[in-house]
Formats: structure tokens, C-alpha cells, sequence
């Protein structure tokens, strides 16, 4: 062994990194906790205002449920009587079960999505009727035996020969099988 070497010794850098894990826990640890004039609950690393009464505040940094309600009168002790029981419960902050105003706009949103929804619907069956009337005409010319034209993909009129007349039959036919059908 080389005198002047010094061998790598982990011991330090462990402590090292067992006391940044504590302090990190220590400081996850110092949270106040409290409710607001809404009822709902507030986490901070930093105190509430000066407008936040006592009774609301719930949670300190450094104490303990069980310590915070030893310095209010030992209210974690178990009640002796049903009275105790009583007592208890009513030194409790009731919080409202729901936020009204966010059930209110999750209402309203809700309401606002069937509406689009059902406007949507109506659209539909609205086209899907006009289809309907469509075809039908379509079909009833198809079917009179009557010369029909079209213009084709030059721009020329041009006569419907008996097989493109049973196509287009055909085409109508699905369209009104598929429109025409009565809701049910």
C-alpha cells in the first residue's frame, strides 16, 4: 500500500446522503394546511392570512395532529361518554359535500353537451328524411321507363343505356333502404 494513497471509504458519503433523504422528508413534512372561506382545503408551505381564523387551520409545519389537538384542549383523548362523542364531532369544521359552483358549471356542461347532442340528432334525421324524399323521386323516374340523361365527366348529355339504369336503380335503392327506414 502506497502510504500516500488513502483508500475510498463510503461511510461519509452515505451519512451524507442519509441526511439530505431526512432533511428532504423534514421539509416535505412542513406543510400548513387549512380552509379557506369556500370550505375547501388549502396546502402550503407557507402560512395562511391573517383572514383565515384559528379554528381553521388544521395542520402546522412541525406539529402533529395528536400535538395540535393536545394544545386545543385534548380533544384527541377518547371521549368517555356519548356526549364526549358529541363534542367532538362538533369541534370538527363541517366541509360542504360538494362545491355548488363547480356542480353547478359541471351541470350546465352537461346540459350544454345533450343540447348539441340532441341539435346534432335532430340534423340528421333531418337529412336523412330529405335523402329519403330524394330517392324516392329518383327511383319512381327510374322505374317509369322514361329516357333519362345525365352529363358525364365531359360535359356532354348523354342517354342512360338499361344497365346504367339498373345501376343507378340499385344505388337508389340502398339509399332508400338505408334513409327510409321508420325510427323505431
Amino acid at each position: 500500500m502506497n502510504p500516500k494513497h488513502t483508500p475510498f471509504r463510503p461511510l461519509p458519503a452515505l451519512r451524507l446522503l442519509a441526511a439530505i433523504v431526512s432533511l428532504t422528508a423534514l421539509m416535505a413534512n412542513a406543510q400548513w394546511q387549512w380552509l379557506d372561506k369556500d370550505g375547501r382545503k388549502v396546502f402550503s408551505d407557507r402560512g395562511p392570512t391573517a383572514d383565515v381564523p384559528e379554528k381553521n387551520i388544521l395542520k402546522r409545519p412541525g406539529r402533529t395532529a395528536a400535538a395540535a389537538d393536545d394544545a386545543k384542549g385534548g380533544a384527541s383523548a377518547a371521549p368517555a361518554n356519548a356526549n364526549g362523542a358529541a363534542q367532538t364531532a362538533a369541534n370538527v369544521p363541517k366541509l360542504p359535500a360538494v362545491d355548488k359552483d363547480l356542480a353547478q358549471r359541471k351541470k350546465a356542461a352537461t346540459d350544454q353537451e345533450a343540447a348539441k347532442r340532441k341539435a346534432d340528432d335532430e340534423k340528421a334525421e333531418k337529412v336523412k328524411a330529405d335523402n329519403c324524399v330524394r330517392a324516392r323521386a329518383g327511383k319512381q323516374t327510374m322505374d317509369s321507363g322514361v329516357r333519362v340523361s345525365r352529363i358525364n365527366a365531359a360535359g356532354e348529355r348523354e342517354i342512360m343505356n338499361d344497365e346504367a339504369r339498373a345501376a343507378e336503380s340499385k344505388r337508389i335503392q340502398g339509399i332508400i333502404d338505408s334513409d327510409c327506414k321508420a325510427p323505431g
